[in-house]
């Protein structure tokens, strides 16, 4: 053969390779961004709104609940990070929607925890005995989910990422002592020729603005925070929750209007006042981002079993209101068997959740399946401990964000999962006297699985992230 044709031919099949073997080989990630809308019917039949009291039925809708995903690739890699205008979603559902997303190496869909929406865990029914959740509405949100993600995926093209970070405490309640706030709000911009061509903003605070009494579906601030930034950018934006626990909450923050007067909660004055000064903060981020390397893209989870220990959870299991599968826990948060005869007394029961880790470049993102209180995340746990606490010697869990090494760091909450609140063990507060001159019981213990959940899931993220 000819030296030139050998060399052509050789050229050739090196071309061919290439162009076969999937996305780009580079640094260039390829991004695309997508939305379904998954607002309910009104009207037709209930509509149980969740976060606060039972039978809060939906008389309207103020404004629309989405499903907003944003898709990276990176040569035979491809993550999907998904967030829904809802309550929270077991991790059940967003496995029925990952089947049917294949090619993916990585599925997350995180709940904003919206307070406004219809209940999609079971909790808030017509009465503690029922369940308030429309399986047909289930199937639309998992639709929605899909719809987004596959939009997302075909609009993908190569982008320039920059990566800026804000602080505002004064836009926090912390409803527990001690007062620590994760008042970080980061901030993803997307670029194509210098253009925005998407947002991903990263906040952490309960979407509960409306409060108790309001019975218009709606995605409370969180549809003010991405209509700014939509309308100011022209791009699409996806807005994700992080460390809620503890309590973060736009309740009780001092919102003024351009009159300076106070605003009250439960009103949509406050709650579209409030979004937009987390849009601003964004723009803060933004202003002060930084170019940012997202490849390689590096993936690992985690299934882990946690103990049910909390008496309400389990009565709701036995009656039929939580519906999820249970195991016989064994001890070993590896390894457990389900629950087949559903013996909710004899047998100490457990859940199967997921811990998920993202290494993207020179960002790493921990992914938490329910409300973390910030003193897991930051590092910031009492030592030594509040004196009335129930376990005061308990060992200090290893810290999320104390297991990251990366230049920068963001945290998903309610990520694949709802499991309630993650609160440190020595921080646990069920039996008087209570700490810090409570007279009551602190909230945030009714709604965790048990005084165990967060030593087990803290020491499972640190043996995630280390894993090799």
């Amino acid at each position: 053969m000819n030296r030139f044709v050998w060399l052509a031919a050789l050229l050739f099949q090196g071309s061919t390779a290439a162009a076969f073997s999937g996305a780009p080989k580079s640094d260039t990630v390829q991004v695309g961004f997508g939305a379904a809308d998954i607002t309910p019917a009104v009207g037709k039949k209930p509509v149980y709104i969740a976060g606060f009291g039972k039978n809060r039925q939906a008389t309207g809708v103020h404004d629309p609940l989405w499903a907003r995903a944003v898709v990276l690739r990176h040569e035979n890699t491809k993550i999907a990070l998904v967030a829904v205008d809802l309550v929270g979603l077991f991790l059940q559902e967003v496995e029925k929607a990952r089947a049917k997303l294949p090619g993916f190496t990585y599925v997350l869909v995180s709940s904003t925890h919206n307070h406004e929406g219809p209940d999609t865990l079971g909790l808030w029914g017509p009465s503690a005995f029922q369940s308030g959740i429309d399986p047909d509405y289930m199937k639309q949100v998992e639709k929605g989910i899909v719809d987004a993600v596959q939009s997302a995926d075909k609009s993908a093209q190569p982008r320039e990422a920059r990566l800026g970070v804000a602080k505002d405490p004064d836009l926090l309640h912390d409803g527990r002592e001690p007062i620590v706030k994760h008042d970080d709000l980061v901030a993803l911009r997307f670029l194509d020729k210098g253009k925005t061509a998407g947002l991903v903003v990263q906040w952490n605070c309960h979407p509960e603005t409306l409060s108790s009494k309001n019975t218009l579906l709606s995605a409370d601030y969180v549809d003010a925070t991405v209509k700014y930034l939509k309308e100011k950018y022209e791009c699409p934006v996806v807005y994700l929750t992080g460390t809620v626990g503890g309590l973060m909450t736009s309740l009780h923050v001092p919102v003024k209007n351009d009159k300076g007067e106070l605003l009250k909660d439960g009103t949509f004055e406050k709650t579209e006042r409030f979004g937009r000064l987390v849009g601003q903060l964004a723009d803060k981020a933004m202003d002060a981002a930084q170019p940012i390397r997202l490849t390689p893209i590096v993936v690992r989870t985690r299934p882990l079993f946690l103990p049910i220990d909390n008496k309400g959870y389990q009565l709701f299991w036995k009656l039929g209101v939580l519906e999820r599968q249970s195991y016989v826990w064994t001890g070993d948060p590896d390894r457990a068997e389900p629950n087949k005869d559903k013996d909710f007394d004899a047998k100490r029961m457990c859940i199967r959740t997921e811990l998920g880790y993202l290494k993207l470049g020179e960002l790493e993102i921990a992914a938490i399946p329910g409300e973390i209180y910030p003193e897991l995340v930051l590092g910031k746990v009492p030592d030594p401990a509040e004196k009335n606490a129930d376990f005061p010697d308990a060992p200090v869990e290893p810290s999320i964000y104390g297991q990251l090494e990366a230049k920068h760091r963001m945290l998903i909450g309610l990520a694949n999962d709802e499991i309630g609140y993650i609160l440190s063990k020595r921080q646990w507060d069920e039996k008087a006297p209570y700490g810090y001159g409570r007279k009551t019981a602190p909230y945030g213990e009714i709604n965790s699985l048990g005084p165990e959940t967060a030593p087990l899931l803290c020491n499972a993220f640190r043996d995630l992230v280390k894993k090799k």
